[in-house]
């Protein structure tokens, strides 16, 4: 295959493929790719964790030269990264590779649109909150070795939203801040509105904005963003300028504004000339970015509005990846067979229904705020709750806050401790493992094997271990 700056070859087996570049690459760019298949091969995956990582990011893992020209022999990716259908309507991209950008558009969900995908290829919503960890935690690891992605964009990871899976590709291209200057400015929708707005600086003028750490986070939110809602954080109804060209560079660049801006609306998306296939998804109003929950509606905030011109002021890859996760715990599933999204972030309002598909919520939902030991005998709520669902499983770090959740987890800490259920028409927590747990509002122990009842206003002593957690239980939609 033949790439932008490389030509691709398969190796025989198909496990490999050897990628040389047609431009002759300088000493710089020779030490830089030396680098990366060496010292920071090793830094990443060959020490603890490294497993992790090696399905997270598709590394160059030796560099080859065959008559004057500097190849980078990479792995083949997963099978999974390719589609296994085609369109709904005809084989078109069956073969293909994932990139981000087919799920970040609502065109290619749109049940009218003649290029839809498959079905049986979008997942759900929950899925793409997984993939945003993923892809968080490879940017977190990246800029913990002091490197930057540089051309971070949904062509550059590979998602499967079925198995949830992401892989970041293109890695050929890290920069490393104050040794070797980027190559690219980025990709068109992610690139960070301070490079845009000099780029037309020479390459080395000191006030030139480059590729680097901050960037990165830019374009990882917009990432985030997209696979949530997708629609463009930046691109909405706002002209400024009559010149398609100019008005692109000053909106996206200089004069970029969040289409949500809590106080500034003038960028908000137009119904009457936005595309009929990005309906419903165009709707601000309708599906406003609220419905990502409170721990995302804060750091979009930091990313499109505070921190949208102010680079520093961006949240980092690991306040991204926990954000996400704690959203996952106030998740329902939408009692709807034939919702799209099939999971939703649950509001506590009076009458609360799933935003995409308007069905209401059954039943009661009991709520559990975390609580930790901030000194002997003082709870401080931790910012962190858990809504329960039938059938929903406790983990090791809901119960203890010294166990983080993280790509560090070890397969005991990912065996659940228990489940909450409905059973006889009440909510029960079924204890499987929890060797201290205690029902503080009864005041008495609750052995494993053993269940005890979720009630309002009840309080449980999950463990009495250090770190451990209580938890106060409302209960939701009575």
């Amino acid at each position: 295959m033949r790439g932008g700056m490389k030509d691709v070859y398969f190796g025989p087996d198909k496990s490999y493929v050897v990628a040389f570049y047609r431009d002759k690459q300088d000493y710089n760019s020779r030490e830089r790719l030396k680098k990366l298949v060496t010292q920071y091969y090793d830094s990443f995956f060959n020490r603890e964790g490294g497993d992790y990582y090696k399905e997270l990011y598709c590394w160059p893992t030796d560099m080859v030269e065959v008559d004057g020209k500097v190849g980078l022999v990479v792995p083949a990716y997963n099978k999974n990264f390719f589609f296994k259908k085609g369109y709904a309507t005809s084989e078109g991209i069956k073969g293909k590779e994932k990139q981000g950008l087919w799920f970040a558009s609502a065109k290619f969900r749109n049940k009218q649109f003649a290029l839809r995908l498959d079905e049986s290829e979008l997942g759900n919503w929950l899925s793409y909150f997984q993939i945003g960890v993923r892809i968080a935690r490879g940017v977190k690891r990246m800029h913990a070795a002091g490197l930057a992605h540089s051309d971070l964009s949904y062509k550059n990871v590979l998602i499967d939203p079925v198995s949830k899976s992401a892989t970041i590709i293109d890695i050929d291209g890290l920069v490393v801040p104050g040794l070797y200057p980027p190559d690219v400015i980025g990709t068109a929708d992610f690139i960070a509105p301070e490079v845009l707005a000099t780029k037309h600086l020479n390459l080395r003028d000191p006030n030139r904005k480059h590729a680097n750490r901050t960037t990165d986070l830019h374009a990882l939110a917009v990432m985030i963003y997209m696979y949530l809602l997708y629609r463009h954080p930046l691109k909405g109804g706002k002209i400024n300028s009559l010149d398609t060209e100019e008005d692109d560079l000053l909106s996206m660049g200089e004069k970029a504004l969040f289409i949500e801006h809590p106080t500034d609306t003038s960028n908000r998306p137009k119904l009457d000339q936005v595309s009929k296939w990005a309906l419903p998804w165009a709707d601000v109003t309708k599906l406003p970015y609220t419905l990502t929950g409170p721990y995302l509606k804060t750091l979009f905030d930091q990313a499109f509005v505070t921190g949208l011109h102010n680079p520093n002021l961006r949240p980092n890859a690991d306040t991204w990846e926990q954000a996400l996760l704690k959203t996952t715990d106030l998740m329902q599933p939408c009692s709807n067979a034939h919702c799209n999204q099939k999971w939703f972030v649950f509001d506590n309002s009076a009458s609360p229904k799933c935003p995409f598909c308007g069905t209401p919520v059954k039943g009661t939902v009991p709520v559990l705020d975390l609580y930790f030991e901030f000194k002997p005998t003082v709870w401080k709520p931790e910012n962190h709750r858990l809504m329960v669902y039938h059938n929903q499983y406790l983990f090791q770090w809901h119960v203890n806050r010294n166990v983080v959740r993280n790509e560090k987890l070890t397969a005991e800490q990912k065996i659940p401790v228990g489940y909450f259920t409905f059973f006889q028409n009440k909510w029960v927590f079924v204890n499987q493992k929890l060797t201290s747990l205690k029902d503080l509002t009864e005041d008495k122990e609750i052995p494993v094997n053993t269940m005890v009842d979720i009630t309002d206003g009840k309080k449980l002593l999950l463990s009495k271990e250090e770190g451990g957690r209580v938890v106060v239980i409302t209960i939701a939609n009575k």
